[in-house]
């Protein structure tokens, strides 16, 4: 995948990757990727705060605006990627780290 081959760092990659499965309710990728992101070094606590990421203070303005992106590409079909999301996006990441 695209992700894996930038700068972005892998930790980043999983949490997206596991939004999306959340997303998607794809159960094989959440085990996928709750075991990869437990390898990272995430805690069960943050994992467990994923689903409601936009109310949990477990994450960084980073992360956050990581998993907006991530949301925002998986739905846009019905939600559309708003401007503020990749606004967002430019603010916390390199160019070569876009997850675009």
């Amino acid at each position: 995948m695209a992700l894996e081959k930038g700068a972005l760092d892998k930790a980043t990659i999983e949490l997206m990757f596991m939004r999306v499965s959340q997303i998607n309710g794809c159960a094989f990728c959440l085990e996928m990727h709750g075991k990869a992101l437990r390898e990272s070094g995430i805690s069960n606590d943050k994992l467990d705060q994923l689903a409601g990421w936009r109310v949990s203070n477990a994450f960084s303005e980073r992360e956050r605006a990581a998993l907006e992106w991530a949301e925002s590409v998986t739905l846009i079909a019905t939600t559309g990627a708003p401007d503020s999301a990749f606004e967002a996006l430019q603010a916390h990441f390199s160019d070569a780290e876009l997850p675009i």
